[in-house]
């Protein structure tokens, strides 16, 4: 009994102290300084092992396909390269400010196995800024992003340069909304705009009237 009532008041100061620390704020919490050793052991160990195991029923289809692949590189630059970085290129402002860093996958690849990767990139890694790619994307818009990923670690720039201006229109994310957002008037800098935000073009061709011209000043009808 003595034992029972030791633990029971050993567990409560254990409560009271993590509690006592949360309330603290004495754990520098921003992204720009890194975790101690023991918390960045502590979190990899604990995502790897449940990434492995959350992943470990998953059926993988056939990735060998190069057209997945092409259809997956699309997704890839417009979904992971702005924080993982890509083949030349270096991760963009905002993967350059998480913490943890976000990996290369390249590296990733040759560590994970395909079921892996499809699992994080669906589900997304809680408090390292990973999405879960799969709030908005199908399991067949992720499968060609996984083929492609395998690819990696055999790409260098050029080549992955060359597999994106070869799969235009291919993906979820094509360049094919390249020019998405510039649908206004064609108004050249000769055209006067007018108060409603036409141009006189706008409107000349809309009545089929030609606007007046301006009437010339007359100095010698002023009152003085």
């Amino acid at each position: 009994m003595k034992i029972l009532t030791k633990l029971i008041i050993a567990g409560a100061i254990g409560v009271a102290a993590v509690v006592g620390f949360a309330f603290s704020g004495i754990y520098d919490v921003s992204a720009s300084s890194s975790h101690s050793s023991i918390v960045t052991w502590l979190l990899s160990t604990t995502s790897h092992a449940s990434v492995e195991r959350q992943a470990k029923d998953i059926e993988v289809p056939n990735l060998h396909d190069d057209a997945l692949a092409r259809a997956g590189v699309n997704d890839f630059n417009g979904m992971c390269a702005g924080c993982h970085g890509a083949p030349g290129q270096t991760p963009e402002a905002m993967g350059q400010g998480l913490n943890p860093p976000p990996p290369d996958l390249a590296e990733s690849a040759m560590e994970m196995s395909p079921a892996e990767l499809f699992w994080v990139t669906k589900h997304g890694i809680k408090m390292t800024g990973m999405p879960a790619w799969g709030a908005t994307h199908d399991d067949d818009a992720i499968w060609p992003v996984v083929a492609f990923m395998t690819k990696l670690p055999e790409l260098d720039a050029t080549q992955y340069q060359d597999l994106l201006d070869n799969a235009g229109g291919m993906g979820h994310h094509s360049n094919d909304s390249a020019d998405e957002g510039h649908a206004h008037d064609n108004a050249t800098s000769e055209d006067t705009i007018l108060d409603d935000g036409h141009t006189d073009n706008d409107h000349s061709e809309r009545t089929g009237e030609i606007p007046p011209e301006p009437e010339e000043h007359d100095p010698s009808t002023h009152t003085h």
